[in-house]
């Protein structure tokens, strides 16, 4: 029985001329070695700690609008955008453009905040 190992062997060099062209030589050629994964793996801990001071984008979208391009060269200050959503539905908070959690609007000391009433479960995304 083959194992993974004995399947990535390295392979022998390969050797091409490029005969079309005039004074080309043999150019030796080399597929790249990889460490394998199983020995990647044993060094690992099996731990994210490394990742957890990663900064990711967070968003909060209140809703969604299509308007065509002469509507929008219309828009000046004082204009209204009406969105897709109503005021009781909750507002999805965004992980990296991916979908995270859904909430509520709430104001603390003059700013805007989202107070998060449900996380999106990850299985049920592409249904």
């Amino acid at each position: 029985m083959k194992t993974a190992t004995d399947t990535l062997s390295p392979p022998a060099p390969v050797v091409r001329t490029v005969a079309d062209k005039p004074g080309s030589a043999d150019v030796v050629a080399n597929l790249a070695n990889f460490p394998q994964l199983e020995s990647m793996a044993k060094g690992a801990t099996g731990s994210l700690n490394h990742l957890l001071d990663v900064s990711v984008g967070i968003t909060a979208e209140l809703g969604r609008a299509t308007m065509s391009i002469s509507d929008i060269m219309k828009i000046s200050v004082g204009s209204v955008v009406g969105l897709n959503r109503t005021v009781s539905e909750p507002v999805e908070l965004l992980v990296q453009g991916v979908p995270f959690a859904r909430g509520e609007v709430v104001v603390i000391d003059d700013r805007f905040a989202i107070r998060i009433r449900e996380i999106v479960d990850p299985a049920q995304q592409g249904k």
